[in-house]
């Protein structure tokens, strides 16, 4: 359900280098020369500067304060450290940061500079996420990734000295070589490392990533043929959730665990449907209308479904190997204006925005936003498919009260298959997945796309 934030505001920027492309990798990301680097860190401050008017002429709400900040990647810390203070500079001059804003920046192990890490300390930044994937060399290796445990060790170590204590490890089930045995010593590492944060992703086989490419072909390269069987894979996340969460970091998303405060409060907006701002490559928006549009019987809004080569959570930062849902962009142009909601829902709807992954078209500023305004039936829509990706689950409740209880009782009737399939379990007030339901999400979160058409509902996963 939607959270009353007070009308604060999180911040995503977008940093699309790297120093080498991961073989799974199926994000706006890549090495690319480091001139380009000081070129794209002056387009994002344009963007900063040009934010509070774009959203006027969209008609959307753009908060001042922001309670969080992520800097998502690509290696964010490839920046040098000036043109880290440059970028910083540039927010803070244009949003007001709260004291105890969550400040997260992803970091590739082995890849931070002593005068980079000095940079973050400065900028205020107080929560890293560090791209593990694998304690296992040999894996990290055949994966393309240039880290050693070792030097994960490391880092960590030099983040804590310097101050930042909330640092989350991510791991992905499902590597090139991996093993049942290879996953448990990962999962000892992790949990003996002490961080108050993990995030667990099963890997994406899709057309979008070299490895996923190959192994859809049934190749060799990029080691395809080590990649375990779908079984091996589910086994590891399940094995995650029960050894991480009895060693204190328990799980309160599909991917994501933490002990006791250290959710990863930007993360949460996606999921909880609050206003964030993202800018930079491949980067996504989602704001609330600011006043009643004007002209809104011209408006032809359509159904949000899945943006091909887009992920708005991974482009903020949430997830690695779970493609979201998003909604299709519609409706922009290159005026960068869209037409106005429809006149059935005049109020309530809210905007969603996504730049262009092509880095030169960026750069260039040739690539308007696409946008998409969602009225009320599509977000509820959202609330489904997001929300359930929580532990917490969906409160019927709430919905019926945002959307109404007509609305809800159509999703109540996809709710009664999905329990009936072992999916969804439901208590009559709060709807979760299952362990099952969660190894088969976007099954699940499909049938809450279209609540008025046939379920399409696929109980194997094929």
């Amino acid at each position: 359900m939607a959270i009353d934030d007070g009308g604060a505001l999180g911040l995503y920027i977008s940093i699309p280098f790297c120093r080498s492309k991961c073989t799974y990798c199926n994000f706006a990301s890549g090495v690319y020369p480091a001139g380009d680097h000081a070129r794209y860190v002056n387009r994002l401050i344009e963007d900063f500067r040009a934010a509070r008017d774009w959203a006027a002429r969209m008609g959307a709400e753009l908060p001042r304060r922001a309670d969080s900040v992520y800097l998502g990647g690509g290696t964010p810390t490839l920046l040098s450290p000036e043109l880290l203070a440059l970028l910083f500079a540039a927010m803070r001059a244009e949003f007001d940061l709260e004291p105890e804003a969550e400040i997260t920046v992803e970091c590739a192990p082995g890849q931070l500079a002593g005068e980079t890490l000095e940079a973050l300390v400065q900028a205020g930044v107080n929560r890293v996420s560090l791209g593990v994937q694998s304690f296992i060399d040999r894996e990290a290796a055949v994966s393309g990734r240039l880290h050693t445990r070792a030097a994960v060790e490391r880092d960590l170590r030099r983040l804590r000295a310097a101050g930042i204590a909330n640092l989350s490890v991510d791991l992905i089930a499902g590597l090139a070589g991996q093993t049942i045995a290879s996953w448990d010593e990962s999962l000892a590492a992790l949990i003996g490392s002490g961080v108050p944060h993990a995030s667990v992703y099963m890997l994406e086989v899709d057309e979008d990533s070299r490895l996923g490419r190959e192994v859809l072909a049934h190749g060799a390269r990029y080691h395809a043929a080590l990649v375990p069987a779908d079984d091996a894979i589910a086994q590891m996340y399940s094995t995650a959730i029960e050894r991480l969460g009895a060693a204190g970091l328990d799980q309160y998303e599909i991917s994501n665990f933490c002990r006791p405060g250290f959710a990863s409060c930007h993360n949460l907006r996606y999921w909880q449907r609050r206003p964030y701002l993202g800018l930079g490559l491949d980067a996504s928006s989602m704001l609330r209308a600011a006043r009643p549009p004007l002209n809104a019987e011209n408006s032809d809004v359509e159904r949000p479904g899945l943006v091909s080569g887009h992920d708005f959570s991974r482009a903020a930062g949430a997830a690695e190997s779970t493609r979201a849902l998003a909604p299709e962009a519609c409706c922009s142009g290159a005026s960068g204006t869209i037409p106005p909601p429809s006149a059935a829902y005049p109020q309530g709807y809210v905007l969603r925005a996504a730049t262009t992954g092509d880095l030169a078209a960026y750069l260039a500023g040739l690539a308007p936003a696409e946008t998409a305004w969602l009225p009320l039936q599509h977000q509820h829509e959202e609330a489904w498919f997001l929300g359930l990706r929580l532990n917490a689950g969906v409160d019927i409740s709430a919905l019926e009260r945002e959307f109404g209880a007509a609305t809800t009782a159509t999703a109540l009737e996809a709710v009664a298959r999905l329990v009936e399939a072992g999916l969804l379990t439901s208590d009559g007030k709060t709807v979760r997945l299952t362990a099952q339901g969660q190894l088969l999400s976007n099954n699940v979160f499909q049938e809450f796309l279209g609540l008025e058409s046939e379920p399409a509902l696929d109980t194997d996963g094929g």
